[in-house]
């Protein structure tokens, strides 16, 4: 199965302003509590980590629990400095591996 995620950065932002990050991945999140029609329980599958690197650099991090909804959305804060490439990764269970890089435009004021 295909992953999906989508990010949504500015087209362009000031040098120094803040600006929103808002990101979201298709992903199922199986809690591992669940049982399916014949009462077997379901295998735990979820996202645990999301990383967001500026051009090699830590920026924002979250790690992610069971309780969380399905395609979970994340939304935060940055402040724009200089352009460069966001290199967002979700990972987790079973191996699970997603990236997505977005360019980022800083204008000077």
């Amino acid at each position: 199965m295909a992953t999906r995620a989508l990010v949504h950065v500015p087209a362009r932002v000031v040098r120094g302003d803040v600006f929103e990050l808002r990101a979201l991945i298709a992903h199922p999140m199986e809690t591992g509590f669940r049982v399916d029609s014949e009462g077997r329980v379901q295998p735990r599958d979820i996202v645990r980590r999301f990383e967001c690197h500026l051009d090699g650099e830590l920026v924002f991090a979250a790690d992610l629990h069971p309780a969380i909804a399905a395609n979970p959305y994340l939304a935060f804060w940055l402040r724009a400095r200089a352009s460069g490439t966001l290199r967002l990764s979700w990972r987790g269970d079973r191996g699970f591996v997603h990236e997505e890089q977005v360019a980022l435009t800083v204008l000077e004021s």
